[in-house]
């Protein structure tokens, strides 16, 4: 019973102000995280990879200009915009907005209070990709917050309703201009070593998005459909949808057998269904998220 109550009090959802809460501590705690990251790996070793942060980069070897006042002149003006030319997409949502002012602002000023930590490394390679899992970490943890840092990603919607370029192709051209520009001023290596970074970024706010926890959805068509379902509701634990299905070739009625289980169970469930049907079609893929009853909550 007290199990029960305490999965209970778990489900329940967060009040609108507890949510509000919640969220914009992300956006501090994901927009600290870029920017202690870019003074660490990043900037010390003239890795531009993208975004408003690379171009202060590249500003900053040019001109010493220190790196935090070019992404508030940039990023400031680009939220403005952003406000005016977007409209719904940006001030529609007040919280949303806000919650974005808050990373485009809060962002540079940790890059400037953190501007005299010493480099984690000297080696670039090292550099392109800690810096951006570290990157990508603190950018996930912002967009589960359903924010943004601002900066070029402003700049790829503005692009994108007035051209009507998709918006992946808008990002992928600034984010390629500034590591165009960084083969120019770092050199052709550097560049390279940029888009390690932003491949690396990349795959840090997938893995933040959906987590490490693969399950496997599980697919089984079978003759003894209704012996196989009780097999799995009563041995493996696990909720069973059963679909309707025909065969191809005979055109008869062929209902597939649907569960998904955590990764340690597959074995457990194909013998399960080997037992009861040694003959049925059994087919095993990953599930990248799963929400519900049983597995992660929403």
């Amino acid at each position: 019973m007290m199990k029960k109550l305490q999965r209970k009090r778990d489900l329940e959802p967060l009040t609108p102000m507890q949510r509000i809460i919640f969220d914009f501590a992300h956006v501090f705690l994901g927009s600290a995280f870029v920017a202690v990251t870019f003074n660490l790996f990043l900037l010390p070793n003239q890795i531009a990879s993208g975004g408003v942060a690379g171009i202060s980069t590249i500003v900053y070897s040019i001109s010493q200009f220190e790196p935090a006042y070019t992404q508030w002149a940039l990023n400031i003006p680009l939220f403005i915009a952003g406000v005016l030319l977007l409209g719904g997409s940006i001030s529609g949502s007040i919280l949303y907005g806000s919650k974005t002012l808050a990373g485009t602002l809060f962002l540079p000023f940790i890059v400037y209070i953190t501007r005299d930590l010493e480099p984690a490394t000297s080696d670039p390679l090292l550099a392109a990709i800690f810096g951006g899992v570290g990157v990508g970490l603190g950018l996930g943890i912002v967009f589960r917050s359903q924010s943004s840092t601002g900066g070029t990603d402003l700049a790829a919607q503005i692009v994108n309703k007035f051209t009507g370029l998709s918006l992946g192709v808008c990002v992928f051209m600034m984010d390629g201009l500034v590591v165009a520009s960084s083969a120019a001023v770092f050199g052709f290596e550097y560049a390279l070593y940029a888009l390690i970074s932003l491949f690396t970024t990349g795959k840090t706010i997938d893995l933040v998005q959906v987590g490490f926890g693969y399950s496997k959805m599980v697919m089984v068509i079978s003759e003894n459909d209704e012996e196989v379902k009780q097999g799995l509701l009563t041995q493996v634990d696990r909720g069973v949808t059963k679909l309707s299905g025909f065969g191809g070739y005979t055109n008869h009625e062929r209902p597939v057998l649907m569960c998904v289980v955590g990764r340690n169970e597959v074995t457990k469930l194909k013998r399960i269904v080997k037992a009861i049907d040694p003959s049925a079609f059994v087919i095993v893929s990953n599930a990248s998220e799963v929400l519900g009853e049983g597995f992660k909550k929403k």
